[in-house]
């Protein structure tokens, strides 16, 4: 008989116990995952989560410092701050973006493009950052939002103060104006000391002096409702005030050079030689910097960008200009100083000047029918272009653009306002490397009464003009004077930045010069004569006509017969008083015709202000 065993006992014992093993394994490993994860939670991951938790209840709140406040010279508020309301939104706080902003709309007098606005700073800053749905809220509206604040979680109604100017345009392009941080001023600013500040300085010396203004962010710790709303204060590390900035400006000689300088496009600066302080500084045309501080609308930024006049682009700093006959001086002291000429050198003109060999192309004096005989003084006093013709080729380019360059001529003055321009001293090197040209001769006599490729801004030759009435000594211009802390009254004034002092072979030179620029003013046959009535002290001064296109030598130029902006530029320089300089001024005209009778009258009327001269009628 045949036995079938029907279970094989040790197969199925053998096949349960491992099923068992693998489950504990299973579970053995699912359980150390837990634990390793409790661990991590627990352990390591704490003070992440309990800080999560913690927010249910505790906020933690960035204390923006007050920016520090701007004077003029006399105490006189340039930049201050004003309290405003705002609403405000907290990208990383709020859940359903457009939903709220559409909810917002309805409650508000909020636009289409105020919310497309709102959306375009969000994607370029962080989400934890405040971002300004509404500025300058009234009282009506500030209500409004309060009772339907449950309903916006992420907004809220900040009080802030916000940087305003009183004085509007008047120091719009000197001062600058402060504006929204975006992502750009992150990448030059300290992240963590501007948690809880909206504003930063984009131009002029509010960008400059941004580290001394802002101050230092604080730190506050509250515990908060399921609302968000405040119920006690934890910990408060309050935020350090911005220090006050003290300028050489003067508000008085700023508004005079304003209206002065009228309907004309240009600018004017005014320095004293002994610090270097800039005491006046004026762009025409300007524009209001408040509008920039909240965020200018774009077809009001379009109007003022798409000007012809360009009115956002300082003339002051970055203007390119021929200095035209206003650089004579200069030439004349190089000749001096190199020995080609003396002060009883002189040159016969009669009313053009030719090369040698190169008869038939004549380089044309101002005055057509010619100076006669001119010595040093007369060149200089009548602006004798043919006197400066002989010299600049006598000289030649190389030697003359060495002596240019220790006045600054192509380098920025280091003036403490961001974004001056080098302007152009040319020379034979850089018309080789930069245009891959050889230098001709009659550039060279060009250049010599400051046309050609001679490219000075306002505040380069205003450095220049107060380095020769300082006699060499040169000294970098500051517009501010000196820092306060808050609530310290005791300044601390800011040193004199000393450059290098020219080197000066025989002080004679330098007098010669400076008695002729007084001829300009005081002399009988002065190109600026007008402008020296009536003073009780002696004035050194030199016009300058600048050409804003050439004309052929055969042509006669005829203001009468061109467009407007085609005139020439006008142009003086001036310091006084002669014998012992406090006050230089410079005054730039576009399209302003001749120097003598446009641009020294405004530079008398800088100097009776300074000097306190009653004119007369």
């Amino acid at each position: 008989m045949i036995r079938f065993e029907l279970k094989d006992h040790h197969r199925e014992n053998r096949v349960v116990n491992d099923r068992l093993i693998f489950a504990a394994i299973i579970a053995g490993i699912l359980f150390a995952v837990i634990m390793i994860r409790l661990t991590m939670l627990q352990v390591f991951e704490y003070e992440h989560f309990n800080a999560l938790s913690d927010r249910n209840r505790v906020d933690f709140k960035p204390l923006a410092p007050q920016r520090g406040l701007i004077y003029d010279r006399n105490g006189v508020v340039l930049a201050e701050n004003i309290p405003v309301f705002s609403l405000e939104l907290v990208p990383e706080k709020v859940i359903d973006l457009d939903g709220t902003l559409q909810e917002l709309k309805l409650l508000l007098d909020i636009t289409d493009e105020k919310i497309i606005e709102i959306k375009q700073q969000i994607k370029h800053q962080r989400r934890f950052r405040e971002v300004v749905v509404r500025q300058r809220l009234t009282e009506q509206e500030v209500a409004k939002f309060s009772v339907n604040r449950h309903r916006f979680p992420g907004l809220d109604v900040v009080g802030r103060l916000v940087r305003h100017y009183p004085h509007g345009a008047l120091f719009a392009h000197t001062i600058g104006y402060v504006g929204r941080i975006n992502e750009k001023d992150l990448q030059r600013i300290d992240e963590q000391n501007y948690k809880g500040t909206q504003y930063v300085g984009k131009t002029g010396v509010e960008r400059f002096y941004e580290d001394t203004l802002h101050g230092q962010v604080g730190h506050q710790q509250v515990e908060t409702n399921v609302q968000g709303r405040m119920v006690r204060e934890i910990t408060n590390t309050p935020s350090v005030s911005g220090q006050d900035l003290f300028l050489h400006l003067d508000i008085n000689l700023q508004r005079v050079a304003s209206e002065a300088l009228s309907e004309f496009n240009g600018s004017i600066i005014a320095l004293d030689p002994r610090t270097g302080g800039v005491l006046a500084m004026i762009s025409k045309p300007d524009f209001n910097p408040n509008e920039f501080v909240t965020g200018i609308s774009r077809k009001s930024y379009a109007v003022l960008r798409d000007s012809t006049d360009r009115p956002l682009f300082d003339r002051a700093l970055r203007g390119h200009y021929p200095p035209g006959s206003t650089l004579k001086p200069f030439v004349a002291l190089a000749g001096l100083e190199l020995d080609v000429v003396n002060e009883h050198s002189s040159t016969f003109c009669p009313g053009w000047y030719t090369l040698p060999g190169k008869p038939d192309h004549r380089y044309r004096c101002w005055k057509r029918h010619g100076h006669g005989q001119v010595d040093f003084i007369t060149a200089i006093s009548q602006s004798c272009d043919v006197y400066f013709y002989d010299l600049a080729n006598a000289m030649g380019i190389d030697r003359l653009h060495g002596f240019l360059d220790l006045f600054g001529f192509g380098r920025r003055t280091g003036i403490d306002i961001p974004s001056e321009s080098r302007g152009l001293s040319p020379s034979r090197e850089w018309k080789r490397r930069v245009r891959n040209q050889v230098w001709y001769p009659g550039e060279t006599l060009i250049s010599g009464i400051g046309q050609g490729f001679n490219q000075m801004t306002p505040i380069q030759l205003a450095h220049a003009t107060a380095t020769l009435a300082m006699r060499g000594e040169s000294i970098s211009p500051r517009v501010v004077r000196a820092t306060r802390n808050t609530g310290q009254t005791e300044l601390q004034l800011l040193p004199i930045k000393r450059l290098e002092t020219l080197p000066i072979i025989d002080i004679r030179n330098w007098q010669a010069t400076i008695n002729s620029m007084v001829e300009v003013v005081h002399g009988k046959r002065g190109t600026a004569r007008k402008v020296g009535k009536g003073l009780s002290f002696k004035v050194a001064g030199k016009t300058g006509t600048a050409q804003v296109f050439g004309i052929k030598q055969d042509e006669k130029y005829d203001a009468k017969t061109l467009d407007k902006k085609l005139h020439d530029h006008a142009l003086f320089t001036a310091f006084a008083p002669a014998d012992d300089p406090e006050f230089v001024v410079v005054v730039v005209a576009e399209n302003g015709g001749g120097g003598s009778h446009t641009a020294a009258p405004i530079a008398r009327k800088m100097i009776d202000q300074y000097f306190g001269v009653i004119p007369n009628e």
